[in-house]
């Protein structure tokens, strides 16, 4: 097969709650299979969860490529569209920012966060409240909230939030390479003058134990600023699509929302269902070969590109059961939305704080909540790399 005979994505979905049929008719053909991405590059998909879940923990697999410029990419984005980080220092760098945040992100710090985060999305539910019917959500709720929680975290002015909301969203846009570099660039030296601002006036935020690692001498200040940078754009971006279409599970699915108005206690069960049924993140986790890996009868060959679907997994018949049903009660929920092994997302804990905190109150204090539009009105953000909506009007 030629790369111009391989499927190529992305691929086409009937509606924006829809995974893509090409995704099921690879998934039932093969476990992993070549295509092509939106670059014109080869790359192996692996589309179900057996096997997903092993190659997310082998050591085989990682993020870097030692040609970085020659890899193959899946995006123009210049934050994620190709390979991250240092080929020969990546695990060594893995290790150090697992060491200097595993505190400020462990579970036990994240839980102690519940009642300010609660807090923020009741003050949130109270101004859009007093605002006329419909309202974009994405503007009151879903962008605010995570902003606000990162902000805080991480010590960045929450003035600067327009900013770095078009730098972000610039270095995620997948189609235009050089304007996603530029804005990149600027998002960089935005944190590289926040970590300068800590060095000589720190306080008890990530961006202060950054700057502290630094003057300590065991980070550059490249890393430094790389890591931070990092920090604030999936700190965010992520968790507004996760919220945007959690709520818009539950309010195509009103017998859940239903469910769960009644027994507040399945919000943990709740949320961990929006994640197993949200393509966040762009759907596809990108890795790269240091080795020969065998996959069946496939062999992935050194310099390789991997993608690794989240979505296709977490809707494989052969490990769930329904897998197409939203069911707030699932029992078993080992979803791989957050990737699996030691390259788990630092920051899940802390997503799972903030929807555990919205979908506790939104539908408590609007229980007749609904689309403003048809579901088929709604946009995708399908030029940026977490997706996401356009817009989400409701009404109550």
């Amino acid at each position: 097969m030629t790369t111009q005979d391989m499927p190529a994505l992305p691929f086409d979905r009937p509606t924006i709650l829809d995974i893509p049929p090409m995704l099921r008719t690879l998934q039932a053909e093969r476990p992993i299979t070549k295509v092509r991405t939106m670059m014109g590059d080869e790359a192996w998909l692996v589309t179900r969860y057996d096997e997903a879940k092993s190659l997310f923990t082998d050591p085989r697999l990682i993020r870097s490529h030692p040609d970085p410029e020659n890899a193959a990419k899946v995006s123009e984005s210049a934050m994620m569209g190709g390979p991250v980080g240092t080929y020969e220092t990546e695990d060594y760098d893995h290790t150090l920012m697992r060491n200097l945040l595993g505190g400020s992100f462990s579970a036990k710090r994240m839980r102690m966060l519940r009642p300010r985060i609660g807090g923020l999305v009741d003050d949130l539910l109270d101004e859009m409240a007093k605002k006329t019917p419909p309202v974009d959500l994405h503007q009151e709720l879903a962008f605010p909230l995570p902003v606000l929680v990162i902000c805080e975290l991480l010590g960045v002015p929450y003035e600067d939030r327009d900013q770095f909301r078009i730098w972000s969203e610039g270095a995620a846009d997948m189609f235009n390479g050089e304007h996603s570099l530029e804005q990149l660039t600027e998002l960089r030296a935005y944190t590289g003058s926040l970590i300068e601002k800590r060095r000589k006036d720190p306080g008890e935020d990530v961006i202060s134990d950054i700057a502290r690692a630094y003057d300590e001498g065991k980070l550059n200040m490249d890393y430094a600023v790389g890591l931070a940078t990092g920090l604030l754009f999936a700190g965010h971006m992520t968790t507004v699509v996760l919220v945007e279409f959690g709520t818009l599970h539950l309010l195509t699915y009103p017998e859940q929302r239903k469910r769960l108005l009644e027994d507040p206690s399945l919000v943990e069960p709740a949320v961990e269902e929006m994640l197993r049924f949200t393509d966040a993140g762009g759907g596809n986790f990108v890795r790269y070969a240091r080795d020969e890996i065998k996959v069946g009868d496939v062999t992935i060959n050194f310099g390789e590109a991997v993608l690794i679907s989240g979505i296709a997994a977490n809707r494989d018949p052969r490990f769930w059961e329904d897998p197409d049903t939203f069911d707030i009660s699932r029992e078993t929920n080992s979803h791989l939305s957050f990737g699996s092994g030691r390259h788990l997302c630092i920051g899940a804990t802390l997503a799972r704080v903030e929807l555990e905190a919205v979908f506790s109150r939104l539908f408590q204090r609007f229980p007749t909540m609904e689309l403003a539009v048809p579901v088929e009105e709604l946009e995708l953000l399908d030029n940026l790399l977490p997706g996401g909506l356009v817009s989400l009007p409701v009404t109550w």
